[in-house]
């Protein structure tokens, strides 16, 4: 029997973390803008949660997941936290959308539900370890520049190579064809067009692409062409991965139903945190459909629950889960995630089992409802 944990205040900060500028299809980030929340309670101990908005993807910024923060955390003091479902229906009843502050909120809870267990996130949901090997993404630059980040990547151990497409399909074919005749045909190569392409050109880059060994290809088109993936999908020798065409499990059953998609990406900013990530993961589990555990600009924090999660869900087969490898010049997190090599792991604590530096808090913008 478990006794409610009282929500007593919550803090929200702004978490931004400057990056070496990254460059994908809808644009170019130079420092991550996440927001880093506390949700107090009576049983005297907090949770923590991470988003990271990504405006050009997601439509929320980080100024927008401030102001949403402070309308949810007001809606839940006073509140169960183990409440889990009941908690997030009120952020839902709130407001449609805002899934990517949504899921700061959510992994709070889980945190909150797995110290109060004495369990790590992962035991609490019912999962155990497992290996779980990261790809590693090269943004958008010339065919030559990627190649050499390909051969670099090589060099530090990777075995799978994310590359960043959709600027144009021609060049994207030669960036293709460099990056692979560059490391040879040992390394896994998957790539995304971050809704880049038109049908066309999607058709095109894709049959030009399917002697290089792709693995798949994530989100060749723009959402409002979704219409036309199932014709995509029978014309491509590339398996397509769908990303910003699912965000929540209405969207994979969908996605799924119309043949659309061969695989699905699960992003904690898309879904609004572990609960609905969940409810996508078993949807497509039941109809064969294998996932992968992508991210934002997430620190380790957040990708400290994504770990937990993927241990507990396994539909996930693909890792996407390089986000603190690409340029965070500011490592905010204490304990978590560890990185050997690209294999990811994490040490049994209570909980999500990390936590923000107090250093780079407190140079970090803080309000508390």
């Amino acid at each position: 029997m478990s006794y409610p944990v009282i929500i007593t205040k919550i803090d929200i900060y702004r978490f931004s973390i400057p990056m070496v500028p990254f460059t994908i299809a809808t644009g170019t980030m130079d420092h991550a803008q996440n927001v880093f929340i506390r949700v107090h309670t009576d049983a005297g101990f907090y949770g923590v949660g991470e988003c990271s908005a990504f405006p050009v993807i997601v439509g929320e910024t980080q100024d927008t997941c401030l102001i949403m923060a402070r309308e949810f955390a007001g809606l839940w003091i006073g509140e169960d936290a183990l409440d889990i479902e009941a908690r997030l229906q009120q952020l839902h009843s709130f407001t449609a959308g805002n899934t990517t502050i949504k899921s700061a909120f959510d992994m709070a809870l889980y945190d909150i539900a797995a110290k109060y267990a004495g369990l790590p996130l992962y035991k609490f949901l019912s999962g155990e370890k497992r290996v779980v090997e990261s790809d590693i993404t090269i943004g958008i630059a010339s065919p030559e520049m990627m190649a050499g980040k390909a051969i670099a990547f090589k060099q530090s151990g990777a075995n799978i190579l994310k590359v960043k497409l959709g600027k144009d399909a021609a060049g994207d074919v030669e960036r293709v064809k460099q990056i692979r005749e560059a490391v040879g045909e040992r390394l896994a190569i998957r790539i995304d067009a971050n809704q880049g392409w038109s049908f066309d050109d999607a058709v095109f880059a894709l049959q030009a692409m399917g002697k290089y060994d792709i693995e798949f290809c994530e989100q060749p088109m723009r959402t409002w062409y979704d219409d036309q993936l199932p014709q995509l999908m029978k014309l491509s020798p590339v398996k397509i991965m769908a990303d910003e065409s699912v965000y929540n499990h209405h969207d994979a059953r969908k996605q799924i139903n119309s043949g659309s998609c061969d695989y699905i990406n699960i992003k904690m900013a898309k879904s609004g945190g572990i609960f609905e990530a969940k409810q996508i993961h078993d949807l497509a589990a039941a109809k064969g459909i294998a996932c992968m555990m992508g991210g934002m600009l997430e620190s380790r924090i957040a990708l400290s629950s994504k770990l937990h999660f993927v241990y507990a869900s396994p539909n996930i087969k693909f890792y996407d889960m390089d986000t603190c490898m690409l340029g965070h010049l500011v490592d905010p997190c204490v304990g978590g995630v560890t990185y050997d090599g690209y294999k990811l792991n994490i040490a049994d604590r209570p909980g999500i089992g990390a936590d923000a530096d107090e250093s780079f808090l407190e140079k970090c913008e803080k309000v508390t409802v």
